[in-house]
């Protein structure tokens, strides 16, 4: 008989979702910051959330509020199906560490997510792989943002660059990682909602504005394949989403000023922002690319912070397992 373990922890990573021109369709993980979750098995049947640290009480402990809560307990209803007697006496507590800002557009509900439904089916000893996990994780994005997509949580998940060429029926590419890349992320101290970063989003678009978003995005697939950075840098170009989402960014524009001036081969909003992302050469390229946006995002009246990283290829990690 297969040996359960009683506790799981595990890490799963910040993410850059849109990747510039590749709106709700691209996305790859980092290597670091990101969120830790502890999962134990009890005696008592049902799903709980014991704690979370690191929001400053912000998030809900309530597991049908709580993006972990929710994919978790749609992870353990689809297991009910399969397993009906040992389902109904399941019981899973799960512990949350934030190590990801909120509303930071690095994927901070997608890192919970993701942590959480990897942690929960390890306890059950594995009975599904991790492309199987992916719909799960996808439940928690539903409440957080409205929509239940996957550029954030896909690459948490699986590690890298992910596709996702449809969701009905979900269709999810990985992609190879450009070997010299190394990422410079700032995060301004200010919190942007995805719900409210969509609602400026206009519903239609010129038709010449929508022929040179199509050619960036499959510029940005080739430059990849081709492990180019200058062909991916200039594919970030964004000529839909990101003049709408900049005006809600103070200093942005002079942020990504600064960066191609220092040296960034491409530079865009990860997620719905307010954090930014360059993609750089070199770590020492990265490094003073991350300091001089930074400095524009002080300039401009906001704290900020810095992080400088590879393409993570792994995604999420187990951490120890008891």
């Amino acid at each position: 008989m297969t040996h359960r373990p009683s506790l799981v922890s595990v890490f799963a990573p910040a993410t850059v979702a849109n990747v510039g021109s590749a709106f709700d369709v691209l996305g790859f993980a980092l290597d670091s910051p990101g969120d830790t979750v502890v999962a134990r098995r009890s005696s008592t049947p049902g799903i709980r959330i014991t704690s979370i640290s690191g929001d400053n009480g912000r998030l809900p402990l309530a597991t049908d509020q709580n993006t972990a809560g929710v994919s978790v307990l749609a992870l353990v209803s689809d297991y009910r199906t399969r397993h009906p007697n040992e389902a109904n006496e399941l019981g899973i507590e799960l512990s949350l560490t934030k190590g990801l800002p909120i509303g930071s557009g690095l994927g901070s509900s997608s890192a919970s997510t993701v942590a959480a439904v990897v942690a929960a089916n390890e306890l059950l000893s594995v009975p599904y792989n991790r492309s199987e996990l992916l719909p799960f994780a996808m439940e928690g994005e539903r409440i957080a943002c409205g929509a239940a997509h996957a550029d954030n949580v896909a690459p948490s998940l699986l590690g890298g660059f992910v596709l996702i060429r449809s969701y009905d029926p979900l269709d999810v590419i990985a992609l190879p990682s450009p070997q010299n890349a190394w990422i410079a992320v700032v995060s301004p101290e200010l919190e942007l909602k995805t719900v409210d970063a969509r609602r400026v989003l206009k519903r239609s678009v010129p038709l010449e504005r929508a022929v040179a978003q199509w050619g960036n995005v499959a510029a940005l697939v080739a430059g990849i394949y081709q492990n180019n950075i200058e062909l991916i840098g200039r594919s970030l170009e964004d000529t839909i989403i990101e003049p709408e989402r900049a005006q809600l960014i103070p200093g942005y524009h002079q942020a990504k000023s600064a960066a191609l001036t220092a040296g960034a081969r491409g530079c865009s909003i990860s997620g719905s922002g307010p954090s930014v992302f360059a993609i750089c050469q070199s770590k020492s390229d990265a490094t003073v690319v991350a300091g001089v946006m930074t400095d524009a995002f002080r300039a401009a009246g906001l704290g900020a912070q810095h992080t400088v990283s590879q393409v993570n290829t792994v995604g999420a990690t187990i951490i120890s397992k008891e």
